[in-house]
Parts: C-alpha cells; sequence; structure tokens
C-alpha cells in the first residue's frame, strides 16, 4: 500500500516536473543552446565576410573598378555598423538580446542576396579577344590588321569608336548593389558580437568565460575557411556559366581577365546566413536562477555564478535609458585604460584588415597563382592556423590562469615575436613577369625593367594596334606580348583557348615565330619560394592569433561590468570606423600606385589592372602593414604603465574595504558580547532577588 502510494507521488511529481519543465526550460541548457546558436551565427557572418574577401579580384575584373574602389565596397560593410552599434549595444543591453541578434541575422541575409543581384540584371561579361569564338571555323582571323602605327592617335591609342550598346548602359553602375548590400550586411551584424558576447559573460562564471568566449571565436574563424573554400569552387566556374559554351571561352582561370561564378557564393552564404536567425527566436531574454527549482544539471559553481550581472529586465523607459547614455559614455571614454587599449586595437586593425584584405591578391600578382588557388590556400592553410591559436590563447589563459596584467603581456609577446617573424616575407620575393613593352623593351628582352616603354616598335610598325587592350600572348622566346597585334603575328589557326598565332615578327626564333594564348608561366622561382612562403604565413598567424583571446578578454576586464556591454560596442564601432572603413581604401590606392597596366572599360575609361610592378607592390603591402604594427607597440609602453597603477590601485582600494569591513565586524562583536554581559548580570541579580525572597 505504502509502495503504491509512493510511486502515485512520484507519479505527480513527474508530472508536474514534466509541466514545469515546459513551462521553464533549464538555465543552463538555455546557455548551451545560445552558445550553439551564437556560434552559428559567428560561423555564418564570417563565412560570408571571407566569401566577400574571396571575391576581391572577380568583383575588380567583373566591373571593371580599380582596387581603392573595392576597397570602398569592403568598407561599407564596417559603415552599415557605424549607423547603429553605439545605440544596439547601449539600448540592446537592457532589451530581449537573443531576438535583437535574430533580427540581425535576417538582415544580414537580405544583404548578401543584395549582393548577388547585379549578376541577374546586367549582360554577359565581355572581355577583350583576339581569338575566334566560333568553333570548327574556317575563318581566318588576322590580329595584324592592315595598317600603320601612324594612323594612331598621339596618346598611342586607335581613334575612338563608339563600341556598340553602350547607348544602352546604365548610368547607374552596378557596383552600387553591391556596395548597399554590403551596408544592410554590416547593419544587421551589429548586434552578434556585443550582445551576444556580454550574453555569455552574464551567465558563466569567470574562469569559464574566457575558454567560452575562445570556442566562439574560434567557430568565428572556422567560418572563414569554408568561405575561402567557397571562393576558390566559385573561381573555378565561369561567371556566364550555363548561359555560353564553355568551348567559345579563351581564357583560362589563370589569366588576368577570368571572372568566376562570385554570384554563386553569395547565394549559398545567405541561405546559411538566413538558417542562423532560427534558433534565436525561441531563446529567453534572460536566464534567472531565483524560484522553488533551480537547474539540477548545473554545478554548485555554476549556480553561484548564474545570476544577472546587468539590470536587463527592469523595464526603464527609453528616455531614461537616453538620458543615461552620454554621462555613461563619458564615463567610459575617461577610462585611461580602456582608451589606451583602443587605440592600440585601432592601429593593428588598420595593419590586419589592409593585410588579410589583399592578401589572396598578393598571392595571385606576387607569386603568379590563380585566384582559385589563392583562396583555397588562404583556406586550408592560413586560417585554420589562425582558429587553432585562438583556441589555444583561451586554453592557456584558463590553463595559466591569467590576470589582467599576466593576459596584456601574452597578448604583446605574441604580437611581437609574429611582428619579427613578419620580416622575413621582405627576403620572398617573384622576379615581375616578362611582357614585352611592359617590364621589357622590346630591343633589350634580357633585362627587366619598370622604365616607361614604349609598345610600337619596327616589328609591329605595320599593323593597326591598339596599345590600351590587353590580350596577352606568350612567344616562343618566353616572352609575352601584350596583345596578338602588337606582337606582329599576321595570321592565327583553331579556336578558343587553343588558339596559335604565326608569322609573329616580334618574336623572332630561329625562324619559329608563333604565339600561344595567355602570358607565359615563368613561374621556377616563384615555385621554389612559394612553400617557403606559406610555411612562414602559417607559424606568423598561428603565434599572433594566440594573443587574440587574452586581448579580447583585457578589454572585458579592465573596465567596471555595468560598462561593459557599452565598452565592447563602442570598441566595435571605434575599430570599424577608424580601422575597417579606411584601411581596406587606402591599401587599396597604394595596391593602384604600383599597377603597370590597366584594362579598358568597353564603352571607354581606365578598368581594373592587369599586371603590378611586383618589387614595388611588396615593399608597399608589407611596409605598410609593419609599420602600422611598430606604432602599435610604441603605445603599448605608456599602456603598461596606466593598467600596473590601476591594478595598484585597486589592490589598495580592496585593502582599505577589507580593514573597513575588519573594524565593522569587530565594533558588531564588541556590542555581541556587551549585550551578553549585561544580560548575563540582569539574570544574576534576578536569581539573587529570588534568593532573598
Amino acid at each position: 500500500m505504502e509502495d503504491r502510494t509512493e510511486r502515485g507521488r512520484t507519479q505527480e511529481n513527474g508530472r508536474s516536473d514534466g509541466a514545469a519543465g515546459k513551462q521553464r526550460s533549464s538555465p543552463c541548457a538555455s546557455l548551451k543552446m545560445f552558445l550553439v546558436a551564437l556560434s552559428f551565427a559567428y560561423f555564418a557572418k564570417a563565412l560570408s565576410g571571407s566569401y566577400m574577401k574571396s571575391t576581391i579580384t572577380q568583383l575588380e575584373r567583373r566591373f571593371d573598378i580599380p582596387s581603392y574602389l573595392i576597397g570602398v565596397i569592403d568598407g561599407s560593410f564596417e559603415i552599415g555598423n557605424l549607423l547603429v552599434i553605439a545605440f544596439v549595444s547601449y539600448f540592446g543591453a537592457k532589451l530581449h538580446r537573443p531576438k535583437i541578434i535574430a533580427v540581425g541575422c535576417v538582415l544580414m541575409s537580405i544583404g548578401t542576396f543584395i549582393i548577388a543581384l547585379p549578376h541577374f540584371i546586367i549582360g554577359r561579361y565581355e572581355f577583350e579577344t583576339s581569338a575566334r569564338r566560333i568553333v570548327n571555323s574556317t575563318l581566318n582571323v588576322s590580329p595584324c590588321a592592315v595598317g600603320s602605327s601612324a594612323d594612331l592617335t598621339q596618346g598611342g591609342k586607335l581613334p575612338e569608336v563608339p563600341a556598340t550598346g553602350c547607348e544602352g548602359e546604365s548610368n547607374l553602375s552596378m557596383w552600387i548593389y553591391v556596395l548597399l548590400g554590403n551596408v544592410l550586411r554590416g547593419i544587421g551584424e551589429t548586434p552578434v558580437q556585443p550582445l551576444g558576447i556580454s550574453y555569455i559573460d552574464d551567465f558563466t562564471t569567470e574562469e569559464n568565460a574566457a575558454l567560452y568566449v575562445g570556442c566562439v571565436q574560434t567557430i568565428s574563424v572556422v567560418g572563414p575557411v569554408f568561405g575561402y573554400l567557397l571562393g576558390s569552387l566559385c573561381a573555378k566556374i565561369y561567371v556566364d556559366i550555363g548561359f555560353v559554351k564553355m568551348e567559345t571561352i579563351t581564357i583560362t582561370p589563370a589569366d588576368a581577365r577570368w571572372v568566376g561564378a562570385w554570384w554563386l557564393g553569395y547565394l549559398i552564404a545567405g541561405v546559411i546566413t538566413l538558417l542562423s536567425a532560427i534558433p534565436f527566436w525561441f531563446l529567453p531574454r534572460s536566464l534567472p536562477m531565483s524560484g522553488p527549482r533551480g537547474p539540477e544539471k548545473c554545478t554548485p559553481e555554476q549556480k553561484s555564478f548564474m545570476k544577472h550581472k546587468y539590470p536587463a529586465d527592469e523595464h526603464a523607459s527609453f528616455t531614461e535609458m537616453a538620458k543615461d547614455f552620454f554621462p555613461t559614455l563619458r564615463t567610459l571614454l575617461g577610462h585611461p585604460v580602456y582608451l589606451t587599449y583602443l587605440c592600440v586595437t585601432i592601429i593593428q586593425l588598420n595593419s590586419l584588415i589592409g593585410m588579410v584584405t589583399y592578401k589572396p591578391k598578393y598571392i595571385e600578382q606576387h607569386f603568379r597563382q590563380s585566384a582559385s588557388k589563392a583562396n583555397f590556400l588562404m583556406g586550408v592553410i592560413n586560417i585554420p592556423a589562425v582558429a587553432l591559436g585562438m583556441f589555444s590563447g583561451g586554453l592557456l589563459m584558463k590553463r595559466l590562469k591569467l590576470n589582467i596584467m599576466g593576459a596584456a603581456r601574452f597578448a604583446f609577446g605574441t604580437s611581437l615575436i609574429g611582428y619579427v617573424l613578419s620580416l622575413f616575407f621582405f627576403a620572398m620575393s617573384c622576379e615581375n613577369a616578362k611582357v614585352a613593352g611592359v617590364t621589357l623593351s622590346y630591343n633589350s628582352v634580357d633585362r627587366i625593367s619598370y622604365d616607361k616603354h614604349p609598345v610600337f616598335t619596327a616589328c609591329n610598325s605595320d599593323c593597326f594596334c591598339s596599345a590600351s587592350d590587353w590580350d596577352p600572348v606568350c612567344g616562343e622566346n618566353g616572352i609575352t606580348y601584350v596583345s596578338p597585334c602588337l606582337a606582329g603575328c599576321t595570321d592565327s589557326a583553331g579556336s578558343g583557348k587553343n588558339t596559335v598565332f604565326s608569322n609573329c615578327s616580334c618574336v623572332g626564333v630561329a625562324g619559329n615565330f608563333t604565339a600561344s594564348t595567355g602570358q607565359c608561366p615563368h613561374k621556377d622561382d616563384c615555385d621554389r619560394m612559394f612553400p617557403y612562403f606559406l610555411a612562414l604565413s602559417v607559424i606568423t598567424s598561428f603565434i599572433i592569433s594566440l594573443g587574440g583571446t587574452p586581448g579580447y578578454m583585457l578589454l572585458i576586464r579592465c573596465i567596471k561590468p555595468q560598462l561593459k556591454s557599452l565598452a565592447l560596442g563602442f570598441h566595435t564601432l571605434a575599430t570599424r570606423t577608424l580601422a575597417g572603413i579606411p584601411a581596406p581604401i587606402y591599401f587599396g590606392a597604394i595596391i593602384d600606385s604600383t599597377c603597370l597596366k590597366w584594362g579598358q572599360k568597353r564603352c571607354g575609361g581606365i578598368g581594373a589592372c592587369r599586371i603590378y610592378n611586383t618589387t614595388s607592390y611588396r615593399i608597399a603591402y608589407l611596409g605598410l602593414t609593419l609599420s602600422l604594427r611598430t606604432i602599435s607597440f610604441i603605445i603599448c609602453i605608456p599602456g603598461f604603465i596606466l593598467l600596473s597603477r590601476q591594478l595598484k590601485k585597486e589592490e589598495e582600494n580592496a585593502i582599505n574595504k577589507a580593514l573597513a569591513n575588519g573594524g565593522t565586524e569587530l565594533e558588531a562583536l564588541r556590542k555581541e558580547e556587551f549585550i551578553i554581559s549585561n544580560s548575563d548580570q540582569m539574570s544574576d541579580n534576578s536569581t539573587d532577588r529570588e534568593t532573598r525572597l
């Protein structure tokens, strides 16, 4: 009978527990759910962001724009952040953070779809070529038109003839859609980092916070692995795949005119980002521990720390929050350690963003790799080293139990070692491509020179050529010529990629005067140097990223808890405004200054760069990167002094508080002893009275 009663009670308790479980989920389970959801959101935004960087050269060629304009497009993402991040970080901490993040993911997805839109509203990609596009045609194309170079204008170009179809061209450039879509991506990405990290830090122990943040940051670095791999895959596919016959395409992925299916990756990234928004709609606003039923699966340590660190549930009015915003911001900016940290990270991120944005392009131009291979190597070799470094940094911080000063020293040391190793990149150089009339003189094809060389000479004087076209051919002598016409070729055979030009008067190799489409490889010296470049790149990336998580935890711990969400948001705002926006622009402008040969737009005007001075490119790219890091190291010196003073002051305050608390406790003990002694005396007096009576 008792067993039945006990079973009945157990069943009743089970039903009540189940009902309570439906009404309220376990805070530990919700925290894990949020950690997984935030990691997926980080993965999605990192994937689309890295894919944008992997398509830089594709966008340059497709829209015929220079590198600095690509920098404007890349920086437009940060402009979107700039518009809303301060208010999202401040007001979002007082509202429903998971749902705000969900709205942001939806906006990111829409922006990604808008970026791909121009492909579907503009015509097919056209590039300059002298090869036949008609397969099995018997028509003999003569690159060397009848005429003379004397018929050219003074600028060395053919007389202006309007291109067909230019009258119907829209005055609005199609890259504007890419820019607007990227701005919307930036707006949507705004709440993910400040609100997500502060939410995790609110409901976990201080010891585990570094590990959890390290896990999320690691996932955010895994995203670029797939982003660059997606970029590598799409770069192999021709931009108009499915709409043109591939037999008629006369260029290969290694050609400077090749454009891959850049739009396809944006559609895939948009779908993934949209899926990442779903879990956040089902997460609670906060994880309170009050109530009769605590989380059974939480450890005692988790139970003691799982509590509100911010008054998120206090429904303050919008006016009250707005009045408190500027005084709070003034207090934050008056913090010397935070301000110094902000300056250091802004300068270092200028260096990092500029370097990462144009690193695939650097690999393409300097080591003569295709865009597909450059993206593949970035995704498979370089990015995993960064992910491992960030995770290891968080793990080491937990194992070594580093305090604020220890984290600062660790981050500084790893950055300094990476800086020293990066100096060796200057020694890893490749000889520039040998292009007649650009890096070589027609009269001296053995020595590379960057002086201005004429493209018209005696060997092509009978041809009616344009100096602005870029349609390179490789002569039998191993020299690349700007076009078959400028190589003096009069006949051609074959079609598409297999076109062979003959009777090329400028080639002149013992009676064999032929040339084939595309640039000459000349990769022997680069093939030997490239593996060393990759190995050093992996090592430096790993070492520098080791300090990423300790440096981020320094940002969180150096300020008061109630300022944490605003500090994270303003840090993101400042770095993206002063680093994310300008760095790609001025890095791109400096890279443009090293261009040797610009392409020509179909309807006139300068297009994308076709070939660079690799020596100047290397010095400008690496020199600017390391110069910015040098400045940041100098600012770190007063930063360490200020941090040590702050820690010393906090320690003195803690000691004084402990002494004050000790004095208060001693006073309370004395009062208690006095009360006890008085009560004893009163009891003794009453006993004496009773005895007398």
